[in-house]
């Protein structure tokens, strides 16, 4: 789907750059382009940036984990 109209940019190449270090809408806007002419796409780019991180946090966790989901139960006193 596209993000923002202006320079032709996707959610997926978000996300694809989210994986290859851009970490802040600044860095996809160096990057892509994104956010920087009529700026109306910054907050939908924001929340794909914010969505794809936390994809990349829980994969690489998963990776890291031997491929098995950890689940963390509160305690209760």
């Amino acid at each position: 789907m596209y993000v923002c109209i202006c320079k032709g940019i996707t959610d997926n190449q978000i996300r694809e750059a989210v994986g290859d270090g851009c970490d802040s809408l600044r860095d996809l806007r160096r990057e892509l382009g994104v956010g920087s002419q009529c700026g109306k796409c910054a907050r939908h780019a924001r929340h794909v940036l914010r969505e794809a991180r936390s994809a990349n946090e829980v994969s690489s966790f998963s990776h890291s984990s031997g491929g098995e989901a950890v689940v963390f139960w509160p305690q209760t006193a």
